[in-house]
């Protein structure tokens, strides 16, 4: 898994004119990290109750803030602000509402140089849309070796070794009309509630390498239909060289798994052999799961049913 960092020059480079942020302190002090998603509104700890300040979050001055900044006692101010500040993991101060920071936060801030930004809107707006940027930005990551292929609205991430035919596996669902997100490489991010989001690499984005052709460019062959920026991945499958000796489940009612990014996903594991249709396969795979999703399990219900004949033909006899 990959570490996702964000400093506060990177927020600024990528969500200043959405954010409408500018900045009002620290300026050099802009390669401060951010780590987690959740902002923090230190109306208590700037009353001087510091015991459960969450220093490693954004710090937003609101309204309600501000307003005590400028109407607190200087002194006790100052000090407050300097044991709030004096954290090395505090991102930054966020002024909403395009409020003029108080001389004395400003000034606690260039001393413990941490940077101090002003936005144009308001809380609420503001909270949302950063922590919405956020929860996409410091997402847990993982690149993975595969293709990813939206098959009947499911999102299929195709695994095998070099050279089993996964993109061979994908050009031919492309002519079945599904869509291809990413080939070779797929970038995973988890959201929130075990949700797995794969995307494709920007440089790498609508080509795919098929040995003997070289590089194709999906969008212009197929058409703007074929490809998605991104996608849910619901279902794993792996293509394996069929080896005789291994015995495979032939019932399916055998279920595997595999887990990404601590995320469990069903696992589909199809041996490759001449004459085989592996995009046929695939493609009444993703449709058995999307069954299973539903709460019907074909296997399941098959066995249940051959149950039920034998005790009747028990209880006859």
């Amino acid at each position: 898994m990959d570490k996702t960092t964000l400093t506060i020059s990177e927020l600024l480079k990528e969500e200043r004119q959405n954010l409408k942020l500018e900045v009002v302190a620290g300026q050099r002090n802009l390669d401060r990290k951010i780590t987690v998603p959740e902002v923090n509104r230190p109306g208590l700890a700037l009353g001087g109750y510091l015991e459960h300040f969450r220093s490693e979050r954004i710090q937003i001055i609101g309204r309600g803030e501000h307003a005590y900044c400028v109407q607190a006692p200087p002194d006790r101010l100052k000090s407050v602000l300097g044991q709030m500040l004096c954290s090395p993991e505090i991102p930054c101060l966020v002024v909403t509402r395009g409020l003029k920071g108080s001389g004395l936060l400003v000034e606690a801030c260039r001393r413990a140089g941490v940077p101090l930004l002003r936005t144009s809107l308001d809380t609420a707006t503001f909270v949302g849309e950063l922590t919405a940027y956020l929860e996409d930005r410091l997402a847990p990551f993982a690149r993975v070796h595969g293709v990813l292929v939206d098959v009947y609205g499911l999102g299929v991430l195709i695994q095998g070794d070099s050279g089993i035919g996964k993109s061979e596996c994908a050009l031919e669902l492309l002519k079945r009309g599904h869509i291809l997100v990413s080939d070779d490489i797929v970038e995973i991010r988890k959201k929130r509630g075990g949700i797995l989001v794969g995307s494709c690499p920007e440089n790498l984005r609508h080509f795919m390498e098929v040995r003997g052709l070289g590089i194709i460019d999906v969008k212009l062959l197929f058409g703007i239909g074929s490809i998605l920026n991104l996608s849910r991945i619901e279902m794993a499958v792996y293509l394996e060289m069929w080896k005789g000796k291994i015995s495979y489940d032939r019932t399916g009612l055998e279920e595997k798994s595999t887990h990404v990014l601590g995320v469990e996903l069903p696992l589909i594991r199809i041996p490759v052999s001449p004459g085989r249709n592996l995009a046929v396969l695939i493609e009444v795979a993703a449709l058995n799961q999307r069954l299973r999703s539903q709460g019907y399990h074909t296997a399941k219900a098959f066995n249940a049913s051959l149950i039920r004949r034998m005790k009747r033909k028990v209880e006859v006899s």
